[in-house]
């Protein structure tokens, strides 16, 4: 998590949506690896266990009446990296955020922004910029109307498509 989604989130008063479209996100990264190595979050266990600092400002925001919502688009099979953020996101459900995923082929006329993004209180929009395997390359603020409409329609089109966490099943 960047500082630049946490001060969104922080100044969020309204809504935060975030739309994630990528099958792999930062491979190098150590709790990716150590998933993947066999280490499970148990949900029964203390949650300072599994709780992350990022986890604090989701319940911050949430706790203060911010509508916090998280759409996936994936690719069925799902890639490892996939089956470990669904097997985690018990921890930001936790938190408060509300956790939806949609089968990549149930999207494909869905027009979508060429970036995952997040998109504060419907008037800005910071988009996440990758590379080829999915390191984080740039962000960028955006707030010009087209742009926030995009974001927008498109968040708002795939979350009525998508499955909730609950109901979701990694294919």
């Amino acid at each position: 998590m960047t500082n630049l989604a946490l001060e969104g989130l922080a100044s969020a008063q309204h809504s935060a949506v975030h739309l994630e479209m990528r099958d792999a996100y930062q491979p190098s990264d150590p709790d990716f690896i150590a998933w993947q190595n066999g280490k499970r979050l148990d949900p029964a266990a203390d949650r300072s266990t599994w709780w992350r600092p990022f986890l604090d400002a989701v319940a911050e925001a949430t706790g203060r009446g911010v509508s916090m919502r998280r759409a996936r688009i994936v690719s069925e099979p799902v890639t490892d990296y996939i089956r470990y953020e669904h097997d985690i996101s018990f921890t930001n459900v936790a938190a408060g955020e509300l956790i939806r995923w949609l089968p990549r082929r149930r999207a494909v006329d869905i027009p979508l922004p060429g970036a995952d993004l997040w998109m504060f209180d419907g008037s800005s929009v910071l988009f996440t910029h990758f590379s080829g395997v999915g390191e984080v390359v740039e962000r960028e603020w955006r707030t010009e109307p087209a742009v926030v409409e995009l974001a927008g329609s498109a968040f708002e089109a795939v979350w009525k498509r998508a499955i909730p966490h609950e109901e979701y099943r990694p294919g």
